[in-house]
């Protein structure tokens, strides 16, 4: 079974995640994880933090000359803010007065919205430091370095993973679902809002900016479109096998992510079956995923059941405003249980397009873990003939060729 662990603080030594499961033999290098984790820094109303870090993924295990040996793989992300937390943040009991960084008031004053109170409630802290830290956006980091890992896992086979920002705050796209793919691999890798519509993304800037003025923040939403994905991967045996259940739980564990849906998601519930369910029609040009058969409409977000169905995975996540603002909200002091502002932490005024690129890692490893429970072994080799096997048997019942999947191994 592919899973993956994070551990670390925001304001630690480091991030680190354990990745388990991933099968032998698959090439990899440090490299195929560096852009995605420089996109997680990148966006329009990002804070101070991100001019810090320069994140970079150390590979300490599980790969040996540049392919995958079947052990877990280490992951170690460094904090090059830590020299200036290294007296808050020791493990030991009595630090050192060596340790570099200020010494920092306990944090008593909760966020609303944020986990600070919860969190100090369930783990009975009176410092919500100790809550904070872990509750963190910056966690992500390890995340999108999983994700990157999966995602090199994907590639092989021809499936690519992107995502574009559809709106933030009042700033949003008309008709998000008729954005393409090929409108996703015109973005430049570094766009700072990751909108697909020039004009839109200007007035996605103007909000942002008006946020910061007022000391706010803004959210918004993103979608995360997976592309030449076979169909069959989920299952609608189990309800804890159901792809979409699986990708909506990934998705929203991801901090400040307050709903998710596929397809026309809610605009489903307005409108008659004749208007929402995507027809199947014949198709001789054999481009699809599926041999003679095509979709007109994707509807659906390419599942039904909780399986994949040929169609493109598209995925819409609504994300809420970060919680840390400028002109904090009312809150209450637990030190005194006094009436108090909320605590203010260094933070972002709108971080929707670097949620995106987290977005993305999460897909990527669900879609990861469907694959190889479908065609996996503990060999990419052994997975490379399960799916030549599938392909032929998809060959020989139709009487054409699979297509719409370059990349990948050959048949």
């Amino acid at each position: 079974m592919l899973r993956f662990l994070t551990a670390g603080e925001s304001h630690g030594q480091a991030l680190i995640v354990t990745i388990e499961g991933m099968p032998a033999g698959l090439p990899i290098a440090a490299e195929d994880l560096t852009r995605d984790l420089a996109r997680r820094q990148l966006g329009y109303g990002r804070g101070r933090r991100m001019a810090i870090e320069q994140d970079r993924a150390e590979i300490l295990s599980g790969i040996r000359r540049g392919e995958t040996i079947g052990s877990p793989i280490a992951l170690l992300i460094r904090n090059r803010d830590w020299p200036n937390w290294e007296y808050a943040m020791s493990v030991e009991a009595d630090p050192p007065a060596t340790a570099g960084g200020a010494r920092r008031a306990p944090v008593t004053r909760p966020r609303p919205g944020h986990a600070d109170l919860a969190g100090g409630l369930k783990y009975e802290r009176t410092d919500l430091r100790d809550i904070l830290e872990r509750a963190s956006a910056r966690e992500t980091a390890a995340r999108v370095a999983a994700g990157a890992v999966a995602r090199v896992l994907l590639r092989r086979y021809g499936i690519d993973v992107s995502s574009h920002v559809i709106g933030i705050g009042p700033a949003a796209l008309p008709a998000p679902l008729d954005v393409t793919f090929d409108d996703l691999r015109r973005l430049a890798w570094d766009d700072d809002v990751r909108c697909v519509d020039a004009a839109v993304a200007d007035a996605m800037k103007r909000a942002i900016d008006a946020a910061k003025e007022a000391g706010d923040t803004l959210g918004g939403a993103f979608e995360v479109i997976a592309h030449h994905v076979p169909p069959g991967l989920g299952s609608y045996v189990q309800w804890d096998r159901k792809l979409d259940g699986r990708l909506g739980q990934a998705l929203l564990s991801i901090p400040a992510i307050k709903a998710v849906g596929f397809g026309r998601a809610a605009a489903v519930g307005g409108d008659p079956g004749s208007r929402v369910h995507d027809e199947i029609v014949l198709d001789e040009s054999g481009d699809g995923m599926i041999p003679g058969l095509r979709r007109p409409t994707n509807r659906a977000g390419g599942l039904e059941g909780g399986v994949t169905n040929g169609e493109d995975v598209r995925a819409t996540v609504w994300m809420k405003p970060i919680s840390t603002l400028m002109k904090p909200l009312r809150s209450v002091d637990l030190e005194t249980m006094t009436a108090a502002e909320a605590a203010i932490e260094r933070s972002d005024v709108c971080a929707v397009p670097a949620a995106a690129v987290v977005g993305e890692a999460m897909v990527c490893f669900v879609l990861a873990q469907a694959w190889l429970e479908r065609f996996g072994g503990d060999t990419i080799a052994a997975i490379d003939a399960a799916w030549q096997r599938d392909r032929r048997t998809i060959e020989a019942r139709t009487g054409v060729k699979p297509g719409g999947v370059p990349g990948s191994p050959t048949l």
